[in-house]
């Protein structure tokens, strides 16, 4: 995303800030607050491989590499293929988490010798490089990206890879990141691993548990105490759009705000992120899709503003029903402050009258409400209040509202 939104295809310095603050701006845009970096491995920077801190093979596992943080500048864009910049860009926004994951280990500590087509770290269960084992070599890897993003004065809060030689590496290191695992291609595959995990008594190393949504539906909860995310998915095959709803299809922001409400109500996850949030592309798989200096915005950047704009994090999911409005999906949240956010999703083809009781509401407290849909993009709508803590209001078919207390 970082040289996209940074003129590469020709965005001008103006809309660069415009791109930025629908991301991450809680008063303009989505107001998100995580963000997701590559670790690089990539001696280029195709696309989205990343470029590689350790771009010269030592010769073997035990010979003293050579880091080199300045290599992965892309001219014009920064450091770490332009990614630092894009990382500070959203902090200063109101970004709280950055989440680093890795594609792939540089291709010399592979057993195919390629950081693509697949492949294996040499020395993981069941895979012989003559003899060769590159787990802690890769460990001391990832902990020195970790270590250059510290010297920038950014902290990592997860990064994602193998656990046996990683996690105690990481914990001599000082640093306070915690390992995030497994990102399976869907919430099935994701499951496989994690029992895995747990069957060989490692899940006290994680510290967070992780998956995509692509191969298999967000479905149950998984069996832990930790937190779950959602940490990639997109509608990558679907008829390009921009809309909200037409007819219900993959890539129609409406589509998105009930996967997102799955993956909370249903699947107890923590977090959802979608695959790109900016890029010069036609399809589906990014939130805003960039065209020389033309911006545009699909609808399922707002279906996530609906959540990220008023959820924060340190908020707790709690009870909210409609049983007299099937056509609603509904979840609710209280922030740390005190402050509530109720979702709700109308998926029919009328308007509902929804009523919410039990809100914390004092004389003083705001409440207000937050329309998306074919007209509306997270634009602000009045909404009445009833006895002690209830606000009703009138949800339009096929559309989204927050209804939003202060704190």
């Amino acid at each position: 995303m970082g040289t996209q939104i940074y003129g590469a295809d020709g965005l001008s310095e103006a809309n660069t800030s415009y791109v930025l603050d629908l991301l991450y701006s809680n008063k303009n845009g989505a107001g998100m607050t995580i963000l997701r970096n590559g670790i690089g491995s990539s001696l280029t920077n195709p696309y989205d491989l990343m470029k590689t801190i350790e771009p010269t093979d030592p010769g073997s596992p035990d010979s003293e590499p050579t880091y080199d943080w300045q290599g992965t500048v892309k001219p014009g864009f920064g450091l770490d293929s332009g990614q630092l910049r894009v990382t500070k860009d959203a902090i200063a926004r109101g970004v709280q988490t950055v989440y680093a994951d890795a594609w792939s280990s540089p291709g010399f500590m592979k057993n195919n010798s390629n950081e693509n087509y697949g492949g294996y770290l040499c020395g993981v269960t069941g895979i012989d490089c003559n003899g060769e084992d590159w787990r802690q070599a890769y460990a001391d890897y990832l902990v020195q990206y970790l270590m250059f993003y510290k010297q920038e004065g950014i902290h990592i809060d997860y990064a994602a890879d193998f656990l046996e030689i990683f996690y105690p590496t990481l914990q001599i290191s000082g640093l306070d990141t915690e390992i995030a695992c497994c990102d399976g291609s869907g919430w099935d595959q994701s499951r496989e691993r994690f029992e895995g995990i747990q069957a060989a008594g490692a899940e006290n190393t994680l510290g967070l548990v992780t998956s995509h949504g692509y191969e298999s539906y967000p479905n149950t909860p998984f069996d832990t105490q930790h937190k779950v995310w959602e940490t990639e998915w997109a509608d990558l095959n679907g008829e390009p759009t921009l809309a909200w709803y037409t007819n219900g299809s993959s890539g129609e922001g409406l589509t998105w705000a009930n996967n997102i409400h799955q993956l909370f109500a249903v699947s107890n996850a923590s977090a959802a992120l979608y695959w790109i949030g900016a890029d010069n592309t036609t399809t589906n798989s990014a939130l805003i899709l960039l065209d020389g200096d033309t911006v545009h915005v699909s609808k399922r950047l707002w279906a996530f503003g609906q959540y990220s704009r008023f959820v924060k994090p340190g908020a707790t999911r709690i009870d909210v029903s409609a049983p007299d409005a099937s056509a609603l999906n509904m979840t609710a949240f209280e922030n740390s402050d005190g402050s509530v956010a109720v979702q709700i999703i109308n998926n029919g083809d009328s308007a509902e009258d929804v009523s919410v009781a039990g809100l914390p509401l004092h004389w003083h407290t705001k409440v207000s409400g937050w329309l998306t849909n074919n007209d509306h993009d997270l634009a602000y709508v009045p909404v009445g209040r009833f006895g002690r803590g209830g606000v009703h209001a009138s949800i339009p078919p096929f559309s989204m509202m927050s209804l939003v207390t202060s704190g």
